[in-house]
This record gives structure tokens, sequence and C-alpha cells, in this order.
């Protein structure tokens, strides 16, 4: 915990996961980490559950494994 910040929960965290499974029909888990992205104000989120190359809210998505052309 002295060597990276901590991401707490909150409402506005779990509302915004709500509206993540709403609007882009995100998998729960998936909603949670977008929604945590969205809140804390991270630009990109690195996966390969995600739509490659996609813009969810202001958060983009990229798939390392596409570029790698393993995917």
């Amino acid at each position: 915990m002295a060597e990276f910040q901590v991401l707490y929960p909150n409402e506005y965290v779990f509302r915004t996961a709500l509206y993540g499974m709403a609007t882009y029909r995100l998998p729960w888990f998936d909603a949670h980490l977008w929604a945590y992205a969205e809140h804390y104000g991270i630009a990109e989120i690195l996966s390969e559950d995600f739509e490659h190359g996609r813009l969810y809210g202001t958060v983009w998505v990229r798939n390392p494994f596409v570029e790698m052309g393993l995917a």
C-alpha cells in the first residue's frame, strides 16, 4: 500500500458501473473496472476483455495482444 495508490469504492463508482452495464452492455466485473478508470481519471485500460480501440466514456481500451499480432 506504500508503493501504489489504493482506489476505494464509493457510491459514484457503483452507479457508474451500473451505467456501464446498461449503456455499453459490459459484464458486471468489466463495468466495475471501467467505472474505476472513469471516476479516477485513468485514461486507458489494457485488457483483452473489452473491444480493442473503443472509447467508453472518457476511457480508451487497448488490447495489447492485438498490437503484438497474437489476437
